[in-house]
């Protein structure tokens, strides 16, 4: 009698365990139908950049290039020939070295001394509160004539026409920002088979679609591309006004959406070119780099959003190897338990799902082989282990984080656009 009440229990056990991590899997599943609904919904209805009327366009303001660069000689000379190779006609380029310790600042001289279109600017040292690349970003606004300011990365590409269609979009629409979503450039297996899952989130959190609703909140600049007017550059405070934040661009974009002025992001893949991560220190660091602000503005958020992304990039991977031992109790006797049945179930569509969404990702957006959707569980665990050993380290450092070669004191108001 006694043994059978064990096994009574066990089975009740058994069974309460499986429906719990089908619930979980189900709300897993809940989440990636969402992000594949709304991700597929995005690409269709986002406006592209080259997608404005031409007519309405009848003059070429100056547009003032600024550019910073801290330690990019491997990219800075094909950023400039890109630039330099813009089919608009009125416009400078100030670039800025931003304490450079390799030849960027060398490189950018030449440039300056062979087109007079070129400024070269070495900035001072950044003041204490500034990170490097506000600091430069600044130092750039100080000596731009232009009335349009557009804001690039040394990392970008871009293709001859995209000056030339951001002032005509900019124009024909009346708008006072444009920000232009890139292709990113993925130099290595670890970046690629991460960026996927980031850009499922970016597309639902940033979609051009909620950004570009005069009815939310959502504002967001791509650092690789933003062009705005001189006098809301200025109204939203320039980049003073977000000088202590890691994630500048997406501040600056937050500002200029809270303030009311007329903000758009559209699609550039196919003019635009931005390197995403370099290697894997580089990757790691950058997702450190979004989780710390989030950790020293709210603690309890920072931990529930580190709880989410392992739950929904990397639960369902983790518990594979329950299915095995589960089933080994669950066919006991040629029968198979409802509750394993319902979890099996959910768990693979789960799996299968993460799969589907990545790859559309893949092949949509990243313009990476969809191959790389199987690459998902270690993708999960990387983002997850990234983000719980960022909230460790703000712990211990009191919220230093490495950035660039620098380190910087997350100030507990940043924004945690990212």
């Amino acid at each position: 009698m006694l043994e059978e009440d064990d096994d009574a229990m066990e089975e009740l056990a058994l069974t309460i365990t499986n429906l719990v991590l089908a619930a979980i899997m189900a709300g897993i599943f809940g989440v990636w139908m969402y992000f594949l609904t709304y991700m597929t919904k995005s690409f269709r209805q986002s406006p592209m950049l080259e997608s404005f009327d031409r007519t309405r366009v009848s003059r070429l303001p100056k547009v003032s290039v600024i550019l910073p660069a801290r330690n990019e000689e491997r990219y800075i000379a094909r950023c400039l020939d890109s630039l330099l190779g813009q089919d608009y006609t009125n416009f400078e380029i100030i670039a800025i070295n931003d304490s450079s310790t390799d030849g960027t600042g060398e490189i950018m001289k030449a440039y300056a001394a062979n087109d007079l279109r070129v400024m070269h600017i070495d900035a001072s040292p950044k003041p204490e509160g500034w990170t490097g690349k506000n600091w430069a970003c600044y130092q750039g606004y100080l000596q731009a004539r232009g009335e349009l300011l557009m804001f690039t990365d040394a990392d970008s590409k871009h293709l001859p026409s995209t000056m030339s269609l951001a002032v005509g979009h900019l124009i024909s629409e009346n708008l006072e920002a444009l920000t232009a979503v890139p292709r990113l450039i993925c130099n290595d297996f670890w970046t690629k088979m991460t960026l996927p899952a980031l850009a499922t989130f970016l597309h639902t959190r940033f979609s051009p679609i909620r950004v570009n609703d005069p009815n939310t909140k959502t504002g967001y600049f791509f650092g690789s591309f933003f062009i705005i007017t001189r006098s809301t550059y200025e109204a939203v405070g320039t980049h003073e006004g977000v000088k202590e934040e890691l994630v500048e661009d997406g501040a600056l974009g937050g500002k200029v959406k809270a303030s009311k002025f007329r903000m758009k992001m559209v699609r550039g893949e196919s003019h635009i070119d931005a390197v995403w991560a370099r290697d894997l220190p580089t990757l790691w660091q950058g997702l450190r780099r979004l989780m710390i602000p989030v950790y020293y503005q709210d603690k309890v958020d920072a931990y529930m959003m580190a709880m989410a992304v392992f739950f929904i990039l990397f639960a369902p991977f983790v518990f594979l190897p329950y299915l095995p031992i589960v089933a080994a109790t669950s066919f006991a006797g040629n029968t198979i338990s409802p509750s394993f049945q319902i979890l099996f179930g959910l768990q693979m569509s789960a799996i299968a799902l993460i799969m589907i969404t990545t790859a559309v990702q893949c092949r949509l957006a990243v313009f990476e082989s969809p191959l790389y959707a199987f690459a998902a569980p270690l993708s999960g665990a990387l983002i997850s282990l990234s983000f719980m050993s960022a909230i460790a380290d703000a712990k211990k450092r009191k919220g230093a984080v490495s950035w660039r070669d620098r380190e910087y004191i997350v100030n507990k108001t940043q924004n945690p656009l990212s």
